[in-house]
């Protein structure tokens, strides 16, 4: 199955600081290419990978697992380890969740996170039926594309997959019980006007981390994908700013 316009991965090697990019739940590197772009003119180092079963039909997505997902975080974090002295965590969405997964397990390997709108708890409560429905209904109506910002397109998917859904709801419960290993600092980019992940997701995630070095910001003007949206360009000012910050703290 050919990759959907905008799905292909990416990669840039530039100097001794790196930056993991990771897109959402049925979205794809669309999402997050611009924000890769700017760190990469910044002179990081960045990989932008395309997570398993996404890019191509959502039918592909719904026969992996959250574990597959992270497997490739895991692998693209560790390549960028070896040739890197820092490496950040930029995310969006349940790639905040897996970023978050990442951060517990490696510890002061990971320098610091940026996220945006993360989901860290499954929104409504209709994700409770989906040990059963996923057997008898195989998607949903899609989420992509909650975008404030006209003629958008985040590279996502139509429908939403119940079996991939389920494992990370599966996943949601791991990494809320994990969040209190995580301790490096954190830049939190919040859309109040969210329609995927509700501000719940953050509030968790805030009163539940260890870390100290904490700051959140509002897109006021952006929904659900805002690194595509009208703040997109106070969220890539921002995270470079936190990495310039950190990255000169640690040379200090």
């Amino acid at each position: 199955m050919p990759l959907m316009p905008g799905a292909e991965p990416y990669h840039h090697h530039g100097g001794p600081v790196g930056v993991l990019v990771c897109h959402g739940f049925t979205g794809s590197p669309a999402s997050m290419r611009p924000w890769a772009e700017a760190a990469a003119a910044e002179g990081l180092s960045v990989s932008l990978p395309l997570l398993p079963g996404h890019g191509t039909q959502w039918q592909d997505l719904n026969v992996t697992r959250w574990q597959d997902w992270y497997s490739t975080v895991e692998r693209e974090f560790d390549l960028l380890a070896k040739d890197c002295e820092q490496v950040f965590l930029f995310a969006l969405s349940m790639g905040g969740l897996l970023s978050l997964h990442l951060a517990a397990q490696k510890g002061a390997a990971v320098s610091g996170l940026v996220l945006v709108n993360p989901l860290v708890r499954m929104p409504g409560q209709s994700h409770r039926a989906l040990p059963l429905v996923r057997h008898l209904v195989p998607s949903l109506p899609g989420i992509a594309n909650d975008v404030a910002k006209p003629d958008v397109n985040e590279g996502g998917y139509t429908r939403t997959p119940l079996h991939a859904a389920h494992s990370m709801a599966q996943l949601t419960r791991l990494v809320q019980a994990e969040l209190p290993q995580v301790t490096q600092p954190l830049l939190l980019f919040r859309s109040p006007q969210d329609h995927v992940v509700p501000a719940a997701s953050s509030e968790l995630l805030l009163s539940r981390i260890s870390s100290t070095d904490v700051e959140e910001k509002l897109c006021e003007r952006s929904f659900h994908v805002a690194t595509l949206d009208h703040d997109a360009e106070m969220i890539f000012d921002g995270s470079l700013g936190f990495v310039r910050r950190l990255t000169t703290a640690a040379k200090g």
